[in-house]
Formats: C-alpha cells, sequence, structure tokens
C-alpha cells in the first residue's frame, strides 16, 4: 500500500516550470529515493509534499488523506517530516535541547508550551528529556549532549538534524540532501543509521547527489530531469536506464556500470 500517493503535481513560478506533472507511489515502510542533477526539481517537489509551497496542480495524498494544500505545521502533525539542505539547529541550545524542540512537536502542547511552561508540562519534562537522550544514543551523539549544539563538527550537526527530525515521531521522514558536505567516514555512518531508521518501519524519501550512495541503500529510486519524472526502478534498472545515463550518472560512469 502506497504511504505517499502524488498525482499530477505541477509548480510553476511566473512561466517557469520547476515540476511538471508527476505522479509518485511511495510504499510504507520503503526506503525511496529522488535523484536528478542540479535545477531538477527536487526540492521544489519535496517542499510541496510537506506543506512549504503549495503546488499550482495536482494532489498529494498521504496514510490516504489528501494534504494538498495544507499548513506544513499540519502536514507534521500528521507524521510527514522534513529535514533541509541547510544545517537548521538552535544556537544558544545543547545537543540534548535541540532534539528535545522535536519530542515537542509531538507531545501536548507542543512547543508553545515547552515556552510557556505550565505545572502540568513538569510532568512530561522527564520522559522528553529521555527519549532526547535515546535519539542522540541513536545517532552516535550521546557523549555531546551538553555540549552547544552549533559547536558539533557539520557532520554531526547533519546526525543532529536527523535526530531531531526522529523526535517528532514520523511516519514518513523526507530527508533532503542529508549527506552534502560529508566526508566518506561520515557518509557511511549516515547510510547505516538512514537504513536502521528505515528497519524502525519508518518509511524515508531522500533527495541525494550521492549517486553510490543512493544505489546502495535505496529500494526504489525516481529520477527528475528539468522538473519531470523521466524514470523510476531498482537502483540496477536506474543504472542502466539510458535517459538516466545521458541526464545525470554521464556516459563515462554508465561505460564501467
Amino acid at each position: 500500500m502506497a504511504l505517499l500517493e502524488v498525482r499530477g503535481l505541477t509548480k510553476r513560478f511566473d512561466g517557469l516550470v520547476a515540476n511538471s506533472d508527476i505522479d509518485l507511489d511511495v510504499p510504507e515502510g520503503s526506503l525511496f529515493a529522488v535523484i536528478g542533477p542540479n535545477g531538477a526539481g527536487k526540492t521544489t517537489f519535496f517542499n510541496m509534499i510537506s506543506g512549504f509551497l503549495q503546488p499550482t496542480s495536482g494532489t498529494i495524498a498521504f496514510a490516504g488523506v489528501q494534504i494538498t494544500n495544507l499548513r506544513q505545521d499540519r502536514i507534521a502533525a500528521m507524521g510527514l517530516v522534513r529535514t533541509f539542505q541547510l544545517v537548521q539547529l538552535f544556537g544558544g541550545m545543547s545537543v540534548a535541547e535541540n532534539v528535545e524542540v522535536g519530542c515537542h512537536l509531538a507531545t501536548k502542547g507542543g512547543i508553545g508550551a515547552a515556552l510557556v511552561r505550565p505545572p502540568w508540562f513538569r510532568h512530561q519534562e522527564a520522559d522528553v528529556r529521555a527519549k532526547a537522550l535515546e535519539l542522540l544514543d541513536f545517532v552516535g551523539l550521546g557523549v555531546q549532549a551538553e555540549q552547544e549544539a552549533t559547536l558539533l563538527p557539520y557532520g554531526q550537526q547533519r546526525l543532529l538534524e536527523v535526530a531531531r527530525a526522529l523526535a517528532a515521531k514520523p511516519r514518513l521522514l523526507l530527508l533532503d540532501e542529508p549527506a552534502a558536505g560529508l566526508n566518506a567516514h561520515e557518509t557511511e555512518v549516515l547510510a547505516d543509521i538512514i537504513q536502521r531508521v528505515n528497519r524502525q518501519n519508518i518509511t524515508v524519501i531522500l533527495i541525494e547527489h550521492d549517486v553510490a550512495l543512493v544505489t546502495r541503500i535505496a529500494h526504489r529510486i525516481a529520477v527528475l530531469d528539468f522538473g519531470r519524472k523521466i524514470t523510476e526502478g531498482t537502483p540496477d534498472e536506474i543504472k542502466r536506464h539510458p535517459e538516466v545515463i545521458a541526464a545525470y550518472l554521464g556516459t563515462e560512469e554508465a561505460a564501467h556500470a
């Protein structure tokens, strides 16, 4: 069964077509990737799914519910959670506190209650703290829990964003170029974390330029070029598809595949 169903999704900006008539079904429990060259419309696609942009036309259904044109906070509350290309941490807060912010998205009162701190809020603070520390251990940042978040090395900041997104209890997690700027070792750590997340029955969709990473961990891959979906298939099918070779992988890489 498809957890995410996209039909005819189109986005135009003053005559420029960023996405054109995209159809996509993402099965529940899958690890799905969207690839394509720069300017292919990948982030625009994510922005519409997560409610940060309104589509010009088309529909988006999540868990059988139409979410087209819903606000991003309502979509996140339904369990569709995302990260961004650029790291967005809360400065002046510890690593653990950054994850606690994500926890509050999934608790009574949300972030507002965390700021106002009504009397009943204290009863859930201990649970939130314990969950944050558990997630930090999951991504390998437990030792850095009390460190200021923005002082972490860049690769660890990326992992912290994943932990914070997981704190919101996603059913579908969108990762926008999570390996950008990571070295080979950090990419391996990230790949392991993404696969472990997926094994917890969390559906994952990632946008990524690291083709080797994508073809190694994704179950299925969709390829965008000039705003349209040109194909979809298994990693092996994608590596051998002539349009993908021409648009993204390059003929030289294909010759050595």
